[in-house]
This record gives structure tokens, sequence and C-alpha cells, in this order.
């Protein structure tokens, strides 16, 4: 899967590519089990249709759900 960031934050942008969130990224490009929605400039992440996650510029990740993904926050 391919992130469109036509309306993601820039700063969730640069985070997504340049920085701390760079290896979030990368699972979801690599696994199947994972979507990813932008929503009011931030990145909502599905595994298996289910909210885990959700990622903004500025403020700090809310973790809806426990997940390995989590981990990497």
């Amino acid at each position: 899967m391919i992130i469109d960031t036509t309306n993601m934050c820039s700063h969730l942008q640069r985070k997504l590519f340049e920085g701390e969130y760079q290896a979030i990224r990368e699972q979801i490009e690599t696994n199947p089990t994972l979507t990813a929605v932008v929503r009011s400039r931030q990145l909502h992440i599905y595994r298996d249709g289910k909210k885990i996650l959700v990622l903004a510029g500025k403020s700090a990740p809310k973790i809806i759900r426990d997940d390995q993904l989590n981990q990497l926050v």
C-alpha cells in the first residue's frame, strides 16, 4: 500500500518520510494486513479493518488498540 499524502499535515509528512515514523511507514507499505487513511490531516492506521493508531504532525500519537506496531512509536 502506498500512502496518499495530498491532505496530510506537512509535519507528519516529514516525520513519516525522514523522521521518527519511518519504520511505521515501511510496515504499512509491506504488510498487507495494515491500511492507512488520511483524515483531518492525520494518518489513521488500521489492521484488518480495526483502528489501532492515529498519527498527527505536532501532537503525540494516539494508541487506540494494543498492537505490535505501537512498539515502533
